[in-house]
């Protein structure tokens, strides 16, 4: 029987910080705030974070990675904000009670992070496919076969949430978001609201 968990909310800062580096940050109403600096995945399109954080907003998944996050855990790569304000107590306290959250959080989760990475690459693939430039439909056709493997992967339950309907706003969303990112420079960010993904840009 799945559980559904209310979906709180959280926003989630992505900063360019140098040549092919970047950092996001959470910031949390109910829990102190987290960041995750530096973030893998780097991409001048888009980052791999910035593809999960639409993909599981969409399919409404609230124990993949964001929806830990927005629970107040750490999913395991963020950290507490070093900007903080506290005795050294008090912060050691709020790092322990944040860990153990999010160890209980990463447990509940592990099934939805997984459809997550599954769901995901799937959802990269159609993104790149359906470009009207041609070198991501290029990355796209390199891409075809761990896709199909993806979705050969995939339980019948998961794939039909996929649908085209589903698919359309995920890409329609991925396309809004990288139309802004592909544009910072260095030392500028944005902001994306979970889970509506509504969008702010911080500009020097």
């Amino acid at each position: 029987m799945e559980v559904s968990h209310a979906q709180p909310e959280m926003l989630l800062t992505f900063r360019r910080t140098g040549q092919r580096r970047y950092a996001v940050e959470a910031r949390r109403t109910s829990f102190p705030d987290v960041e995750m600096n530096p973030a893998p995945g780097y991409d001048q399109c888009i980052p791999h974070d910035m593809m999960h954080l639409v993909v599981e907003a969409k399919l409404g998944l609230t124990r993949a990675v964001f929806g830990q996050l927005a629970a107040g855990g750490d999913a395991g790569t963020f950290h507490l904000n070093p900007q903080l304000q506290g005795t050294t107590r008090d912060l050691a306290r709020l790092r322990r009670a944040t860990k153990a959250r999010g160890q209980k959080l990463l447990r509940e989760g592990r099934d939805e992070s997984v459809q997550s990475e599954r769901a995901t690459y799937i959802c990269w693939n159609e993104w790149l496919a359906r470009s009207q430039a041609n070198e991501p439909r290029t990355i796209a056709q390199t891409m075809s076969q761990q896709a199909k493997q993806a979705r050969k992967e995939t339980p019948a339950k998961e794939l039909r949430r996929l649908d085209e309907t589903t698919l359309a706003e995920i890409c329609r969303h991925l396309d809004e978001l990288s139309s802004h990112w592909s544009r910072l420079n260095i030392g500028e960010a944005m902001t994306v609201r979970w889970p509506d993904l509504a969008v702010s840009v911080e500009r020097k």
